[in-house]
């Protein structure tokens, strides 16, 4: 059976995207059974509408707390049964209730090779710090930011000129090929989550998880 999935997102979903086509052409052994956002306007939600995958919108301003928030949330993530939560472009931070439902089965991709550069600006961070190659994580949420087992990596380029924008766009593609790549691992339970992480695979999938990829900007 395919692996559930719920996926959080806040404004385009390109990633929920990526996974989506992944999973059409037989490349991510999944389904995407639910997507929630923080925001009522979001293109991500109109391309999982359009395509009969159930929605919803969970505004912080909603709730009278961040707790409120954060319950409501996992409220709304568990009635789908997802077997896998990912936070594709969702610009909160979950809370402890979320973490205590779905936690270690919570997966984040961040634009950046962490340990370096977590947060928000990732690629800003990258471009102040002069750094010649940059990326993306694949890593497992937790209670911190960002701070998580990381599974799977691949590296970008930062090139002569760059902005943050420019950067930002060349890791979302190499995020787009990694992502769905991660998840049909952990549907394949070549990568498990719990008790504890586990990386089980060849050399040849260990490099394409973990080696530097990268995408070499078009002249």
């Amino acid at each position: 059976m395919p692996l559930r999935l719920a996926v959080l997102i806040s404004g385009r979903g390109t990633n929920l995207a990526a996974i989506q086509h992944a999973i059409e052409e037989g490349r991510c052994d999944a389904q995407i059974v639910s997507v929630i956002s923080d925001r009522p306007t979001t293109q991500g939600l109109a391309f999982a509408a359009e395509r009969g995958i159930r929605t919803a919108v969970v505004k912080l301003k909603d709730h009278p707390t961040r707790e409120a928030w954060d319950e409501a949330l996992t409220q709304r993530v568990a009635e789908a049964e997802p077997q896998l939560v990912v936070t594709a472009g969702f610009m909160k931070i979950v809370g402890k209730q979320f973490l205590a439902k779905f936690s270690p089965r919570i997966i984040n991709t961040h634009p950046a090779l962490l340990p370096l550069f977590p947060g928000t600006d990732g690629p800003g961070l990258a471009i102040a710090a002069g750094v010649r190659v940059s990326g993306c994580t694949v890593h497992v949420v937790d209670g911190g930011v960002d701070s998580g087992p990381r599974l799977a990596q691949a590296a970008v380029p930062v090139i002569a000129g760059d902005t943050r924008d420019s950067l930002h766009e060349r890791i979302l593609r190499a995020e787009h090929q990694l992502l769905p790549q991660v998840i049909h691992a952990i549907a394949r339970r070549t990568i498990t989550l719990e008790p504890t992480v586990r990386i089980d695979v060849s050399s040849d999938e260990r490099a394409q998880l973990f080696s530097p990829q990268f995408d070499e900007p078009k002249p």
